[in-house]
């Protein structure tokens, strides 16, 4: 590993390039998938979409049980034989792809039973053949492991492009639930394919006991994290879908595509910067400084992009129909704001992984779990979509505490309070004057103008020296 930060230059210049130029690139391609889920909004009834998010919810968040870290712990792995130690991952990546398919299988007719819904089989039995396609994607590991950036991003940009032109083209023909089904699984089988093509290294089976072993120590608390997950997402759609029927589980599943799109750029921001961590991880003042710059860095759109979806989640409701999706309207707001939240020490994680040490996200995921289900009655105690913004709430503030705990342990001087007062800092000005001229009647697309300039004028004038020394490196060869 040392050997490829030598040749990239420091973890400072590595990191600044890795992270914004590419990022920059994901952040686009992730906001197609945001774009995917409004667009195809605007053509299904929320009947549907709720049909939709009972398969995400029921099979996709099972999906996260199979994110072990394979990919994680090979690009920190550090054995001599790139491509004996790839098909090693590769092969125990298969294994988890097929047990999770069998597992997948069984859980189908469990969710119509749970749901009482029939009309979920068939998309379902479709949508599980995205479990094989995800594990022949392996191929981009080692793009990511070789710091090849442009490559990667190349690679990961295929599954949200063809997801998005298929969704909308079958979403207008009237296709309904199967719009979002047939995109997602033509994306992910359509990168899965190219990656193949393109494979550095032979896709041979290589089953090494002691391999698994050690990615079995590693992986543990990933899953536990995952488990803490599913619980969190299957529980609030069962008890939406419970107390306020399949029409209200649409609207979580609309203002969830928030938390996605949040979600891929994160992965975005911490996968660019992943390798260089895994590099330097007995470095820890250097890891201090990459891991505040990043995420300030980050903060800088997930802060004014969660405020302004508060502010304009009215406005974005009325273009998709406010008559249908009206009941959306507070939680994409809230969404949007608990999204910018959780961006505080967003990428932890990655130098937790990147240290070999995965019990802190195990102890966080507990905390956010019992925090999700000490907040989940309150869906059927206020008999409102509040319920579930108060039940997410929760679970937001204990993950946050707990990562603020670690990460001080980690970087001594690290204080997650005074993180967030800077990233709020530039997003409160432009707030206060939108809320001001909205009062005297400026209307919405004006205030929108109004706000952006406002928030990158704060922000240049907060963070000008940490945008210079970014900008600086772009220019840098």
């Amino acid at each position: 590993m040392s050997t490829r930060v030598a040749r990239a230059g420091s973890l400072r210049a590595l990191a600044a390039r890795g992270t914004i130029v590419t990022s920059v690139f994901l952040v686009a391609v992730a906001a197609l998938t945001l774009v995917r889920g409004f667009v195809v909004a605007r053509f299904v009834t929320p009947e549907q979409y709720g049909v939709w998010g009972v398969l995400v919810i029921a099979l996709g968040t099972l999906l996260w049980l199979r994110q072990v870290g394979i990919g994680d712990r090979f690009v920190a792995q550090d054995e001599p034989d790139e491509e004996l130690a790839f098909q090693k991952a590769f092969t125990l990546e298969l294994l988890v792809a097929g047990a999770f398919t069998l597992l997948l299988l069984a859980a189908l007719p469990v969710v119509a039973l749970v749901y009482g819904r029939t009309d979920v089989l068939a998309p379902g039995l479709v949508l599980i053949t995205v479990v094989p396609a995800l594990a022949l994607q392996a191929p981009v590991w080692v793009a990511w492991r070789r710091l090849q950036y442009v490559r990667q991003r190349a690679l990961q940009s295929i599954d949200p492009v063809v997801g998005l032109v298929v969704s909308v083209g079958l979403a207008v023909a009237g296709a309904g639930t199967w719009a979002l089904v047939l995109g997602v699984v033509a994306g992910a089988w359509a990168q899965a394919l190219v990656a193949v093509a393109l494979s550095p290294h032979p896709l041979r089976l290589r089953y090494d006991r002691g391999t698994a072993r050690r990615y079995a120590a590693f992986s543990w608390p990933l899953l536990a994290a995952s488990g803490a997950g599913i619980v969190v997402a299957q529980g609030s759609m069962l008890a939406t879908e419970d107390a306020l029927g399949i029409a209200a589980a649409g609207a979580v599943t609309l203002a969830g595509t928030v938390s996605q799109f949040a979600d891929r750029v994160d992965q975005a921001v911490t996968g660019a910067l992943y390798p260089a961590v895994c590099a330097v991880r007995d470095r820890v003042d250097v890891l201090h400084e990459s891991f505040v710059k990043s995420n300030r860095l980050a903060l800088m759109w997930a802060m004014p992009f969660g405020a302004g979806l508060a502010l304009f989640a009215p406005a974005l409701i009325d273009v998709l129909g406010e008559d249908r999706w009206g009941p959306a309207t507070t939680l994409v707001g809230a969404f949007g704001l608990l999204a910018a939240v959780n961006h505080l020490g967003f990428n932890w994680d990655a130098y937790f992984r990147a240290r070999e040490e995965t019990r802190p996200l195990a102890v966080g995921a507990a905390a956010m779990t019992a925090a999700f289900l000490a907040g989940i009655p309150f869906v059927w105690i206020l008999d409102d979509l509040d319920g579930v913004v108060v039940a997410l709430a929760a679970t937001t503030a204990a993950g946050l505490a707990v990562r603020a705990v670690y990460l001080r342990r980690l970087f001594a001087g690290f204080a997650l309070g005074r993180h967030a007062l800077r990233a709020v800092a530039p997003v409160v000005p432009a707030v206060a004057l939108t809320l001001a001229l909205r009062a005297a009647g400026v209307p919405d697309g004006a205030l929108l103008a109004v706000y952006a300039a406002m928030v990158a004028a704060a922000t240049w004038w907060l963070e000008r020296d940490l945008l210079r020394e970014a900008t600086g490196y772009l220019r840098t060869r």
